[in-house]
């Protein structure tokens, strides 16, 4: 059996595993953990066009909101979906086709502490983003390469997932009057089934181009094995 092929099963499996634990205690921290990434995306694209974040909050309930100021209105509220789906999609990347992976979850851990003492405005924020923060950086510090290896994968495809359906609940949820679909339809004039259905297109689009891009040949063919003697 090829390399190349044992690859993209193991994605497959991942897939497959992610799918028959979505709603166990298992999958729950890195659903919250796109939540986070979905609200920073809101808050960066804001900067980037001018504006600032004035806090960010996130729920048990797989909810929250990035308050923000100034900057594009419309690029802002583009940023969530595309931007957690973007940040699954450079995560699953790098755990596939480097050999970072200890390092990569050490600075992911520290950016979302930082990122939670900044700009947190809940008790649940602050608890989640330090403490996942802090799993992170220890399973970076204290496990193997691997190990993070797989980690990343995981966070990364499940990203990518979470993404996807959290687009399709937003559009199919009309009592939702907040949603980024909804609110960025009144900004446009655009109907929000159109800019949902857009939205998904391109990320059902973007995860099988990930998913393809990080089952190809790469540099951690050569990534060292661990032996013991």
């Amino acid at each position: 059996m090829s390399t190349l092929f044992k690859r993209y099963i193991a994605l497959f499996l991942i897939f497959i595993a992610i799918g028959l634990l979505w709603n166990t205690p298992f999958i729950y921290p890195i659903k919250i953990f796109v939540v986070f990434m979905h609200e920073v995306s809101h808050g960066l694209a804001a900067i980037a066009t001018g504006g600032r974040i004035v806090e960010i909050q996130i729920n048990p309930q797989q909810g929250g909101h990035a308050l923000t100021q100034g900057g594009s209105r419309f690029w802002t509220l583009t940023a969530g979906y595309l931007g957690s789906l973007l940040w699954g999609g450079l995560i699953l990347l790098l755990a596939a086709r480097t050999h970072f992976d200890k390092g990569i979850s050490i600075l992911i851990g520290l950016g979302m502490i930082a990122i939670s003492i900044a700009f947190g405005d809940s008790l649940f924020t602050y608890l989640f983003g330090i403490g996942f923060g802090a799993v992170l950086i220890a399973i970076g510090v204290y496990l193997s390469e691997a190990i993070n290896d797989w980690v990343l994968r995981i966070i990364g495809v499940t990203s990518c997932l979470y993404a996807i359906l959290d687009i399709k609940s937003d559009v199919l949820d009309r009592a939702n009057l907040r949603s980024d679909a909804r609110m960025l339809s009144e900004v446009t004039g655009i109907p929000t089934e159109i800019w949902g259905g857009l939205w998904i297109i391109v990320a059902i689009g973007l995860t099988l181009w990930f998913l393809y891009l990080s089952g190809k040949a790469s540099d951690t063919d050569s990534k060292p094995v661990e032996e013991n003697l």
